[in-house]
């Protein structure tokens, strides 16, 4: 029986998240189609570890699972195997063998998010799937300015929960910027970041408050103030989920 690393990518827009939810909760998990497609070449473990939970309608091109299974042929046969039977919105991208004690979620370094935002008046049927639609235009220095006051350990309990009630908010992000993107005559932004972890709602929390900092409707001083813990936020907006996409898991150096 050997351990299996691979890198999973999938479209979030029909999925009720990364994971199995609780019994009665509803809605297709990325978790459910992707153990159903191992069964199908002789898979019968009890769960695959995921590195991080993605929400309900998140995308990732980088999301690292691991497994064990019994497998006889070559690791290009086992990705293009499982792929076979997993559904169109997901696929295996890369896939290797890895130590036994390997658990793609606690051993992380860092991992990166992206998200991505256009600008229009109207919305935009080919866009509006992978990026949120932000109108009017918010400031791209004002926003590079936020992005800056993240990087370095803070506490971020303003923007997230922890998975624990009494869990600890203190994140280290080590990257975090807005860069310009035109496509097809459509403008807009992403947002890159890179933690050690997140907590949950993190990134589409920031994202919602630094827009509203790039349009005038909060203040600089404001968001560096949730930032400190030293004034709650008057908005708990959240950025909506078809714009955010997990980029990167890293098991090396920061």
């Amino acid at each position: 029986m050997a351990h299996y690393k691979a890198i999973l990518a999938y479209d979030g827009s029909r999925y009720n998240g990364s994971q199995r939810q609780r019994k009665g909760s509803g809605g297709l998990t990325v978790q459910e189609v992707t153990e159903t497609a191992l069964a199908k070449i002789g898979w019968q473990g009890g769960a695959i570890l995921f590195a991080g939970r993605t929400d309900a309608g998140v995308h990732a091109v980088g999301q690292v699972i691991a497994f064990q299974l019994n497998w006889t042929h070559t690791l290009m046969e086992l990705k293009s195997a499982i792929n076979t039977y997993l559904p169109k919105d997901v696929a295996i991208l890369a896939v290797d063998i890895c130590d036994e004690n390997f658990h793609p979620r606690y051993q992380a370094i860092w991992r990166q998010y992206r998200y991505r935002i256009y600008y229009s008046e109207q919305r935009h049927p080919l866009y509006d799937r992978y990026a949120w639609r932000v109108w009017q235009v918010p400031d791209a220095q004002i926003l590079q300015q936020c992005a800056q006051r993240l990087i370095g350990e803070h506490d971020f309990g303003s923007f997230g929960k922890a998975s624990k009630s009494d869990g600890n908010t203190i994140r280290t992000v080590f990257l975090a910027g807005w860069n310009q993107w035109e496509e097809d005559g459509i403008q807009g932004m992403y947002f890159n970041i890179r933690a050690n972890a997140f907590l949950y709602h993190m990134v589409r929390r920031l994202v919602a408050q630094m827009i509203r900092v790039g349009q005038g409707s909060m203040s600089i001083t404001a968001f560096e103030q949730a930032l400190e813990r030293k004034k709650a936020l008057t908005s708990h907006h959240l950025a909506p989920p078809n714009g955010l996409t997990l980029v990167e898991v890293n098991y090396g150096a920061s």
